[in-house]
């Protein structure tokens, strides 16, 4: 329990204004939406399956080695900033329990999705892990 703590209370000490050491990714590592797929017209819920390849899913505050956990970006133009937690909000979804997919209402229309791995303590790898964002429409 303290392992997965020890994380939040880091960052609440140190504050979100300071800039965090990023863990290294390994070479040839990637992440990617299994499905839907990339122009897609899905009906809600929709259900986002995560991929990951050369690493492994972790739950968050777990260090160990080449893993991580997935965060689904909703509606976003780009990454978030890279040197500091993921936010956690209606477009950063977080799975710091390890999960590889997510059944998620959206309202009709176009929609980006995107995975961002993070760390034990939600930052991104260094390179960071992410998927290519993808389009889908929900009627």
């Amino acid at each position: 329990m303290f392992a997965r703590v020890l994380p939040l209370l880091i960052l609440i000490v140190i504050g979100n204004s300071a800039a965090f050491a990023r863990t290294p990714a390994p070479a040839g590592a990637g992440a990617y939406i299994i499905s839907p797929r990339d122009g897609d017209t899905v009906s809600g819920p929709v259900v986002v399956r995560f991929g990951l390849r050369g690493m492994g899913v972790a739950p968050a505050g777990t260090a160990k080695e080449n893993t991580g956990h997935h965060h689904l970006l909703i509606d976003l133009a780009g990454l978030p900033e890279l040197d500091l937690p993921i936010p956690a909000d209606a477009s950063h979804r977080h799975f710091g329990g390890g999960q590889t997919e997510v059944s998620i209402e959206l309202p009709p229309g176009r929609h980006s999705l995107q995975l961002l791995l993070g760390d034990m303590a939600h930052i991104p790898h260094d390179p960071p892990i992410a998927s290519e964002r993808i389009t889908i429409t929900v009627k």
